[in-house]
């Protein structure tokens, strides 16, 4: 399966976005997704997951209660509402798929995207 995240951009601390990722070449509905982000001398770590339905959501306590995972399975795409944004929130963030319905450690994530990049200012 390929991945294609978008919407990305320079924000204002306390501003939002909604970063998008597009699926090709796979049963979009069988994939259980995530989204990550890598700052700068940091390692790639998960926000959020998604199971296969949409059904169940987990996000990092880091960002809880500001970020929101969700997924249009007609439209073979997942979403990242990311609000109430902070300078600590500058990354790139990539989503990724895996095969099992919903993975919380990166090891199960077989493909990804490209990455999309978040930057906030204060």
């Amino acid at each position: 399966v390929q991945l294609q995240a978008s919407g990305g951009g320079l924000v204002q601390a306390g501003g939002s976005l909604r970063l998008s990722c597009a699926a090709s070449g796979g049963t979009f509905s069988r994939f259980g997704m995530g989204w990550f982000r890598q700052a700068p001398g940091k390692d790639r770590a998960l926000v959020a997951a998604i199971d296969w339905n949409g059904g169940r959501q987990y996000h990092a306590n880091s960002v809880k209660g500001r970020f929101t995972i969700s997924r249009d399975n007609a439209k073979n795409t997942v979403y990242l509402q990311v609000n109430s944004l902070k300078s600590e929130d500058t990354a790139i963030y990539y989503c990724a798929a895996s095969r099992s319905v919903m993975s919380l450690t990166i090891t199960p994530y077989e493909y990804w995207g490209q990455g999309t990049q978040v930057t906030v200012s204060s």
